[in-house]
């Protein structure tokens, strides 16, 4: 199995991008290099040993986790001005350095929460409808491709970083066991996808 190393086209990003808390271009092109680095080292070691890539091994629900704790670690890494959020499953995941005791906050309205999904247009699911930026990060996996060894790495096909309100979610019906959780409607999402920061 040949594995290959993902880069981002650098023509895809929008240079007119409005990106708060000093935040460059650069800094979310080396976040998704980080991660396609990380990828690229761990599947050229399984493959060396004739295991699947760990793009085929996790869960799309463990792998979006995964990738979202991932991004956000790297993005707090090359901002100037965020840093991870230090409180368990705050809000939100970036927090601006030096607001908040700590840099630890349940609820904060000073920082950026990032997402990943695998649906194209960057709609995605959250816990609850709140003011806040919300950066989304949209991949894509080749689970299908056979041989499975001419499969191509995960990639990322598109990101958002919009400024959002209470207004702009709708509230998702919840079964018995459901958790509740709100998206953003068809106004919302339009207004992310105004504020896009790459697109292939």
């Amino acid at each position: 199995m040949t594995i290959t190393r993902n880069t981002l086209d650098a023509a895809k990003f929008n240079s007119n991008a409005q990106l708060p808390y000093e935040l460059r271009l650069e800094d979310f092109r080396l976040a998704v290099q980080d991660v396609y680095d990380f990828f690229f080292d761990v599947n050229t070691s399984l493959a060396v040993k004739g295991l699947d890539r760990l793009d085929d091994t996790l869960r799309p629900a463990i792998m979006s986790g995964v990738l979202s704790d991932m991004l956000t670690a790297s993005l707090a890494k090359h901002s100037r001005t965020l840093t991870v959020n230090s409180y368990f499953n705050g809000h939100p995941d970036l927090v601006r350095k030096g607001v908040y005791a700590n840099n630890a906050v349940k609820a904060g309205d000073q920082g950026v929460e990032v997402k990943t999904t695998r649906k194209p247009g960057g709609a995605v699911d959250t816990h609850g409808a709140r003011n806040q930026w919300m950066c989304v990060f949209v991949y894509a996996v080749d689970n299908e491709t056979e041989p499975a060894v001419k499969r191509q790495p995960m990639r990322f096909n598109e990101i958002y970083l919009g400024q959002v309100g209470v207004d702009d979610f709708r509230k998702n019906a919840r079964g018995e066991l459901g958790t509740r959780t709100a998206t953003l409607h068809a106004q919302g999402i339009a207004k992310l996808r105004n504020s896009w920061i790459y697109r292939t």
